[in-house]
């Protein structure tokens, strides 16, 4: 496969496990746009790849695998360039639910935000011991919307709501229990962990692997789309006023000046 990679490494397996790892130089893996972009049409070539079997997400290093989006990209945002913004994170994650194979999402270190959506979106999510999960949006003047739609389906609407309405955070084993978690694995373990997940994974019929992930995708509950949508003009609403600019200084700017 033929493309410039300028914020993500690509690596494909003989057994046609395909790895993508969010590597734009930022030291907890942080989205932006370019970023974002240049995942969701890598991933919508891969989907066209009938070599590719499995696909893993995962973030450079082990502190994170997305903190969030980038917030002096956020802190900039309009309302037009807010729907701009936070469409092209809907098209990626998009991206992930549409993939013809199972995705799984390598999850060390930090998840938040964006980056959580991002999980959610995947079929299945192994964990670090010491993993951590929020949804810290309202903490910063905007609302959790898009993908975060999916939450409530995989922990439980008194959970999602407590994730959503609270921005603080839980650990892997927590995650575990609300079932955002498939496995969790002890120091040290996430490789293998995973791998033991693709190994499963890779000895199912190709065919019916992929007929069966299509039927998941196709029952699922036909609101999730309208919700998906209708978020998006929730976030750039946010932007008619000062409120996301002065909560995103106040609890990042001026407490990293501190």
């Amino acid at each position: 496969m033929q493309m410039d990679l300028q914020h993500l490494q690509l690596a494909l397996s003989e057994r046609g496990v395909a790895t993508v790892t969010i590597a734009n130089g930022t030291a907890l893996n942080i989205l932006d746009s370019a970023t974002t972009a240049e995942m969701a049409q890598l991933l919508r070539r891969l989907a066209r790849d009938d070599s590719v079997r499995a696909l893993v997400l995962r973030g450079s290093g082990e502190r994170a695998f997305v903190a969030g989006a980038n917030i002096n990209e956020l802190v900039q945002l309009a309302p037009d360039t807010a729907r701009r913004f936070i469409t092209g994170l809907h098209d990626l994650c998009e991206a992930v639910r549409d993939f013809p194979q199972p995705t799984v999402a390598r999850l060390a270190g930090w998840t938040m935000g964006g980056g959580l959506e991002l999980a959610a979106a995947c079929d299945l999510r192994v964990g670090a011991r010491d993993a951590q999960f929020s949804m810290p949006e309202v903490r910063v003047g905007i609302p959790s919307v898009i993908h975060a739609r999916l939450l409530a389906r995989l922990i439980g609407e008194g959970n999602a709501r407590w994730l959503l309405l609270t921005g603080a955070a839980i650990d892997a084993d927590k995650a575990l229990r609300w079932g955002l978690l498939n496995e969790v694995a002890d120091a040290g373990e996430l490789d293998a962990a995973v791998q033991q997940l693709l190994d499963d994974l890779l000895a199912c019929a190709p065919r019916a692997l992929r007929a069966q992930k299509a039927l998941l995708r196709a029952w699922e509950d036909p609101s999730i789309e309208r919700g998906l949508h209708e978020s998006i003009t929730a976030f750039a609403d946010s932007y008619t006023t000062d409120e996301p600019r002065e909560a995103m200084e106040q609890h990042f700017f001026n407490r990293k000046r501190g």
